[in-house]
């Protein structure tokens, strides 16, 4: 269809999300939402993304 790109080119990008919500999804604070509060739950996601690209950067 005229102004849809096609799945193909969708494709594209989606293992690098799939693969940040695998990463994510392995901390088991955010596994499970323990905080009541969406900011204290949000505080967590940037600590985890965090911890995560600085392993990347030290492996």
């Amino acid at each position: 269809r005229k102004g849809i790109e096609s799945s193909t080119r969708l494709g594209r990008h989606r293992w690098v999300v799939e693969r940040t919500v695998s990463w994510l999804a392995g901390c088991r604070r955010l596994h499970r939402r323990y905080e009541r509060k969406p900011e204290h739950f949000l505080a967590f996601v940037g600590i985890a993304a965090a911890l995560i690209g600085y392993r990347r950067l030290t492996n």
